[in-house]
C-alpha cells in the first residue's frame, strides 16, 4: 500500500442553478471563471487541512479542459495562491477521470517521499462548451471545482492499487474537435461553431463502457484478492442517469455507492473529487474504510482506484 492520507478537501459550486427535467445543474455566471472557482476550492482544501501554501510542495491540476493552451492550468493556479515560491506545478489529464489518474500517479511520488504534501485541483466549466442543439449532453453537465490535500502518513491509510485502461475504438464518441492544432481557431465561423462545442454519442459510450468496465472491475478485484462486498463505499464518476444501472451490473448494492447525479449532474473532472468531498461531509465514509474510486472518460478511458481512508 502506498502510504498517504487525505488531509483536507474543498469544493465550489457556481451561484447560478438551472433546473432541467433530469435535475439541477450549476453554471458559472457574472465574474465567475474556471480559474476563479478552482482557486477557491484549493484555498478551501488547505483551510480544511489547517495548512497554508507554504506546507504544500507540489500543485497538480487534474482537469479535463485547460484554462488556456499554455501554460499548464496548475501554473495559473500557482500564480494565484503560490506566487513568489518555486513549488512545482503540473497538469495530469485523462478528461473526466483526471482526478483518479492524478491521485494514483501522485501516490507513488508521495510514498517515495519525493513530495510530502500535494494539492490536487479539478475544475471544469462545461456550460461554456456544451451544444444547446444536443439536448442529451446539454442537460447533463454542471460546472464545479473540487480539491484535496494528500500527505505522506504512516497511520495505515493509503492507495492499495489502481488500474487504468483505454479503448480507442471509442475515441470519437466524446470529443471537442476544435480549438487547437487539429481544428485551429482560425477555422471558427458560424458554420463551423459546433466543431468547437462538446459532442457526445451517449449510447455508444454506454455500450462500450458496459462491455469493457464489467470485466475490468472483476479483473481488478481478483488481482487484489477482493470481492465487491469487501468495499465499504464506491465513489463513482457521476456520469449520467445510467449510474444506477452500472452499479447494479457490478453487484454494488444501494447504500454502498454514492449517487448524487440528479442534484449536481456530471461535473466532468470535478465529479469524482466532488463526490468524495460530499461523502466525507455527509458521513458516508470514515477512517479505516476501503473505498473504490471509479469512472469512465473520453478516450474511452476507464479508471479504478482502491484506497484505505
Amino acid at each position: 500500500m502506498r502510504k498517504l492520507e487525505i488531509k483536507g478537501y474543498g469544493y465550489v459550486l457556481p451561484k447560478e442553478t438551472v433546473k432541467f427535467k433530469g435535475g439541477i445543474r450549476y453554471k458559472i455566471s457574472g465574474d465567475e471563471t474556471q480559474l476563479g472557482i478552482g482557486v477557491k476550492a484549493a484555498k478551501k482544501a488547505m483551510e480544511n487541512a489547517k495548512i497554508t501554501i507554504n506546507d504544500i510542495d507540489c500543485i497538480v491540476s487534474a482537469s479535463a479542459v485547460a484554462v488556456q493552451p499554455i501554460p499548464c492550468t496548475a501554473a495559473l493556479i500557482h500564480e494565484k495562491i503560490a506566487k513568489g515560491t518555486d513549488i512545482p506545478a503540473l497538469d495530469i489529464n485523462t478528461t473526466c477521470t483526471s482526478f483518479i489518474t492524478a491521485l494514483d500517479t501522485i501516490s507513488f511520488l508521495v510514498d517515495a517521499k519525493r513530495y510530502k504534501r500535494v494539492l490536487i485541483v479539478s475544475v471544469d466549466v462545461p456550460s461554456i462548451a456544451t451544444n444547446p442543439n444536443q439536448k442529451e449532453s446539454y442537460e447533463l453537465f454542471s460546472d464545479a471545482a473540487a480539491a484535496v490535500v494528500v500527505e505522506y502518513n504512516e497511520n495505515g491509510s493509503g492507495v492499495i492499487d489502481g488500474m487504468q485502461k483505454t479503448w480507442s475504438e471509442g475515441v470519437h464518441f466524446t470529443e471537442i474537435r476544435g480549438g487547437l492544432s487539429n481544428y485551429h481557431p482560425k477555422n471558427y465561423s458560424e458554420k463551423t461553431k459546433e466543431e468547437f462545442m462538446f459532442d457526445m454519442n451517449g449510447k455508444s459510450v454506454l455500450k462500450l463502457s458496459k462491455n469493457k468496465a464489467l470485466k475490468m472491475v472483476d479483473d481488478f478485484l481478483k488481482k487484489n484478492e477482493m470481492k465487491i462486498t469487501d468495499i465499504d463505499m464506491v465513489i463513482p464518476h457521476q456520469a449520467s442517469h445510467a449510474l444506477e444501472l452500472m452499479m447494479k451490473k457490478l453487484g454494488v448494492k444501494k447504500g454502498k455507492y454514492i449517487d448524487i447525479f440528479k442534484d449536481y449532474g456530471n461535473m466532468v473532472s470535478a465529479s469524482v473529487p466532488f463526490t468524495l468531498c460530499w461523502a466525507f461531509e455527509n458521513g458516508k465514509i470514515k477512517k479505516g474504510d476501503i473505498i473504490m474510486l471509479s469512472g469512465t472518460a473520453a478516450g474511452l478511458t476507464t479508471n479504478l482506484l482502491l484506497m484505505k481512508i
